[in-house]
């Protein structure tokens, strides 16, 4: 078996079809087999793919086991050589797959590669390259900061930039759609269960640098990433920024230090700080008159971030 694609649903039946029908449509030079794990969420996705693609691989966890856990119960009854994990909420467009699967089996280097990542509107998602997290970028990650600087290194987003054809060696590429050698996932330990959600594929590309392998950009495959399909399901909106910020945290803790996890903590009470305040002075001129002003979310998902770094909003703890 040349490939086996991997994905991950959680209340995403909808968009999972899209996808899956989008694999098939795109995908014929190659032997594949798709694997589907349902991550606890029987939203109807084993009788739909029943219906309507009755030979994908379909595994029914009876629990959440969040996205690494979960990729790493499908990998174990995967078959391929090459191993694409990809979200519910992507559609493959023309031969995108192939191309990605053509680049990283033709470098021997190359231990990742990922696609150039669109939004629904078709604009880049500027997240499908990223350089590894830092304290300093972490705390200056933000949309307005990207858009107007975006060529500074801090981002590790200059290849988006370049026009060429060609892959391009990166620090790390979005979970959304990442391919990676079997040989190689297996080297580094599969995909670390110290997280639930978030950073988990910051983490496999820092394992596969340091393991001696190489992470590449290949501009000529591209899919439509619509976003935040689970993520958004989430019970609370502040669930998925509280989750960032402690899966980050973990990260720099395992990754770094201790003492460097502890430097982040202190960034991002510095951050919410100046964030609350900036909404909250805000709030008199906007959220007075507008009852559908955007900074109210924004005002309680800091709230939760401000409570997270004070050592608050202890439920994330048991994920």
């Amino acid at each position: 078996m040349d490939l086996s694609i991997i994905i991950v649903n959680w209340n995403s039946k909808d968009y999972l079809a899209k996808a899956i029908s989008s694999i098939f449509a795109a995908t014929r030079s190659m032997s594949f087999e798709v694997l589907v794990i349902d991550s606890g969420s029987f939203d109807g996705c084993a009788e739909m793919l029943q219906t309507t693609h009755p030979d994908v691989v379909f595994i029914q966890s009876r629990h959440n086991l969040g996205f690494a856990a979960a990729n790493n119960a499908a990998f174990r009854a995967a078959r391929g050589r090459i191993i694409l994990f990809l979200n519910p909420d992507t559609e493959i467009l023309g031969n995108a797959i192939e191309q990605l699967y053509s680049r990283l089996t033709g470098m021997p280097q190359a231990g990742i590669v990922g696609p150039k990542l669109l939004n629904s509107d078709g604009s880049v998602q500027d997240t499908c390259v990223r350089a590894f997290p830092t304290i300093l970028n972490q705390f200056l990650d933000s949309d307005l900061l990207r858009t107007r600087f975006p060529q500074a290194a801090l981002w590790g987003k200059q290849t988006l930039s370049v026009q060429t054809d060609l892959p391009m060696k990166v620090e790390a590429v979005s979970g959304a759609c990442l391919m990676i050698k079997r040989s190689v996932f297996e080297a580094v330990g599969l995909f670390s269960t110290d997280y639930f959600m978030y950073a988990e594929d910051m983490d496999l590309c820092l394992k596969t640098s340091r393991a001696g392998f190489s992470a590449y950009y290949v501009p000529t495959a591209v899919v439509v990433h619509h976003g935040g399909a689970s993520s958004a399901q989430a019970p609370a909106n502040t669930f998925s920024a509280v989750m960032a910020l402690e899966s980050q945290w973990r990260f720099f803790r395992k990754t770094r230090s201790w003492h460097y996890a502890a430097l982040y903590r202190a960034a991002m009470f510095s951050a919410a700080v100046l964030r609350v305040s900036a909404l909250a002075l805000a709030w008199p001129m906007r959220g007075l008159h507008n009852r559908n002003w955007r900074g109210a979310q924004a005002l309680r998902k800091w709230m939760a971030r401000l409570r997270w770094a004070l050592g608050g909003e202890r439920w994330v703890r048991n994920y």
